[in-house]
């Protein structure tokens, strides 16, 4: 998928532009609560949050939509995508079409597709529909079986995430980034990497892209910084701290 002049670039495109400025692609994750940490925001206003991360330089957004243990919703992700002209990810358990229809009426550029929860049929089917709708994918993977069946489908990708961490007990576990550095060598070269979840200092970040990460995607650990938007930096420039 290419970027139209003049509108708002492509998850894709605005992650690897990013990374080919020398910065780490650190895609800041709105999140309201996590089951592992519980409260996240503590009284700050998410959708002022996002307009500081971009301000900060984030090249792209992720809004958890998620409602129960992660108290999303669609709501924020509009509220979120009007308010930024950087892309925006949405985050949730996506099960049909009407998931991903929603999102593009949201205002979102991206969807994330958890393989885990997913057939190889319908991940597919979600993936074809979410381009036909104008949206990138970020298809998430946490297992080598999962990244497998990703790779079995020969589908064009967008992004492919892997998750430190098992979505499938919430994230509750106690995954670290080594789980990237383990499954990023069975990646195909080209491919748009982001780790996600388990991210939680300069060396994570630095150990994720060294071992072919193009971007991070990170939450819990800038939220419960005193300054979210200085973590942030110092995850941005992390290659640059020696």
């Amino acid at each position: 998928m290419t970027e139209a002049a003049g509108s708002r670039p492509t998850f894709s495109a605005a992650v690897r532009r990013a990374r080919a400025d020398g910065r780490v692609a650190v895609i800041p994750d709105i999140k309201v609560r996590s089951p592992k940490e519980g409260e996240l925001l503590r009284g700050r206003d998410p959708v002022d949050l996002a307009v500081r991360f971009e301000a900060g330089g984030a090249p792209a957004l992720s809004v958890v939509t998620a409602t129960g243990a992660f108290g999303g919703s669609l709501d924020l992700l509009a509220r979120v995508a009007e308010s930024v002209r950087v892309p925006v990810l949405r985050k949730d358990f996506i099960r049909d079409l009407r998931d991903v229809e929603a999102t593009a009426k949201a205002g979102a550029s991206a969807v994330l597709l958890i393989a885990a929860h997913l057939t190889s049929t319908r991940l597919a089917a979600l993936h074809e529909g979410a381009q036909a709708l104008g949206l990138e994918t970020l298809i998430e993977v946490h297992t080598e079986a999962e990244l497998m069946k990703v790779l079995d489908l020969g589908l064009r990708l967008d992004a492919l995430g892997i998750n430190n961490r098992d979505i499938t007990r919430l994230e509750t576990d106690a995954g670290t980034v080594a789980n990237t550095e383990r499954l990023a060598a069975l990646v195909p070269p080209g491919t748009l990497l982001v780790s996600e979840s388990g991210i939680g200092s300069v060396d994570d970040v630095r150990r994720a892209v060294q071992a072919g990460a193009t971007a991070v995607l990170v939450g819990t650990a800038l939220l419960l910084a005193a300054d979210p938007v200085e973590a942030f930096h110092s995850f941005q420039w992390a290659l640059q701290k020696v």
